[in-house]
């Protein structure tokens, strides 16, 4: 699971640099699933080197940021379309990213609760 956060923080990363260089302009906010990413990724990282509980609490901090990350993209995401009341998007771009960074993340999270849930199991079989 630990190479999987990786994976996730990398594309993060890689949609935080779409936002920033789409947007036109350069706004630091587009710039949050990069931070998300990051935190990702270093997670997954320390996860990889670490055994037993030290890699348990490293995965627990990678999901934690990836459900902070889904609730609050996706409800910065909501917040601006209902703004709209049905017109135009004041920043597309921004709620697309929004968008993609709440499904991300929510994937990660679906994963990583699966991968929890497993690892209880298997706890639980082998006492």
């Amino acid at each position: 699971m630990a190479k999987l956060t990786i994976a996730f923080g990398v594309v993060l990363i890689l949609l935080g640099a779409w936002g920033y260089t789409a947007a036109g302009a350069p706004h630091p906010t587009a710039l949050i699933p990069t931070y998300f990413g990051l935190v990702l990724g270093w997670s997954g990282i320390l996860a990889m080197r670490k055994d037993g509980a030290q890699k348990a609490l490293w995965m627990h901090v990678a999901v934690t940021a990836g459900l902070l990350g889904f609730l609050g993209a996706g409800a910065m995401a909501i917040k601006e379309t209902v703004a709209a009341h049905g017109g135009p998007l004041a920043y597309p771009i921004a709620v697309e990213a929004q968008t993609a960074m709440a499904a991300i993340c929510g994937v990660f999270v679906a994963l990583c609760v699966r991968s929890f849930i497993a690892a209880r199991r298997e706890r639980k079989v082998q006492a």
